[in-house]
């Protein structure tokens, strides 16, 4: 099964940098997975009275409201099929700050043409997204449409009450390292949250199965 990186970006997965390819080929025919290991240069948060919007995001693994600098990072991408039958690709990124760890989970499906990232441990949000390739063979990722979901409720959040996310990653030719950049950005209060930095990535053999402890713990279908 064609990964599904490959299938959202169609004839332009190939211009991606040959280690750019390595990393989003993943996908459950190949049983393989990926784990990076690095170091956020800086976490950015927004002004402080976004602490309660933030902390209630920590509590499902969307967002935190911590900020700091040279934080260590791991981020894990196995593809797995889900409860849905879905080729699924799991976005799971840990930080370990200096009184707590934090997470913030993600996984990704390819639905309708585009790639649907399903957001915390209960999907309550799942966000469209438009990924390209940028010149030096990268990948720039910036959400489009919000949709909530919550029991019978189903909603789209208008974009002045989220805003939009912006990812960008790249491999440096330098370093031997991959480097992220992200931010989420809201048209009235400006940043909400963002990090950058780097990490370096290792495949691992995923024929035993995926571990349950980076799957959410409610999987919806809000595509």
């Amino acid at each position: 099964m064609t990964g599904i990186f490959a299938r959202a970006l169609g004839d332009g997965f190939a211009r991606l940098h040959p280690r750019m390819r390595e990393r989003l080929t993943l996908s459950t025919a190949d049983g393989v997975g990926m784990i990076g290991h690095g170091v956020m240069d800086e976490i950015r948060r927004g002004p402080a009275y976004l602490g309660p919007f933030l902390r209630l995001g920590a509590s499902r693994h969307i967002l935190f409201p911590e900020h700091g600098r040279n934080v260590p990072f791991t981020i894990e991408n196995y593809p797995y099929v889900d409860s849905h039958g879905r080729e699924t690709v799991s976005f799971v990124r840990t930080f370990e700050l200096p009184r707590r760890r934090r997470r913030f989970d993600a996984q990704m499906v390819y639905a309708g043409g585009r790639i649907v990232d399903y957001l915390g441990t209960h999907q309550h949000l799942a966000v469209d997204l438009d990924i390209r390739v940028r010149p030096d063979g990268g990948f720039r990722i910036r959400s489009g449409e919000f949709r909530l979901g919550e029991g019978p409720l189903r909603a789209v959040l208008p974009p002045a009450t989220v805003g939009v996310a912006q990812v960008d990653e790249w491999f440096d030719e330098a370093s031997g390292l991959f480097r992220i950049e992200v931010a989420v950005v809201n048209p009235r209060l400006g940043l909400l949250f963002g990090y950058h930095g780097s990490f370096a990535a290792r495949f691992v053999d995923l024929t035993t199965g995926v571990s349950g402890a980076v799957k959410p713990l409610r999987e919806k279908v809000l595509d």
